[in-house]
């Protein structure tokens, strides 16, 4: 479980630099502890290193798929929440991310105020 005194940490995944840069700077703003990586070698790298709340995860990645590693972490038993930021949006690709453990889906382009209540949301459900 979470620590509620702690703020809230998490993660940008995307390989688009100014994407993760302005999700990055917003979610700082909100108070969030935030870090971002490029690729799936870099995500594992900080979820070594530290406990993470919630993962803002793109799908197209230099090293990988982000729905193989949505998937891998829901059968290791992860209560991590993910958010799937994408270009894919068709209606095929969202129920996929959703069915293979993805606790909301955010279709590119986005409104970045939207992104922020969808996290906020996720992270007050998981904090509880």
């Amino acid at each position: 479980m979470p620590d509620p005194s702690r703020p809230p940490c998490v993660i940008v995944v995307d390989d688009d630099e100014d994407i993760r840069d302005l999700i990055v700077g917003q979610l700082a703003q909100e108070h969030y502890e935030v870090s971002a990586a490029g690729s799936l070698s870099e995500l594992d790298a900080a979820m070594a290193a530290r406990t993470i709340d919630l993962i803002v995860l793109d799908l197209n990645l230099p090293d990988g798929d982000g729905l193989s590693l949505c998937r891998d972490l829901r059968a290791q038993g992860s209560a991590t929440q993910i958010i799937m930021v994408t270009a894919r949006g068709s209606a095929i690709d969202r129920v996929l991310g959703l069915e293979l453990g993805a606790d909301d889906y955010l279709t590119k382009p986005f409104e970045p105020r939207e992104l922020l209540v969808r996290i906020r949301i996720l992270l007050r459900r998981s904090r509880g």
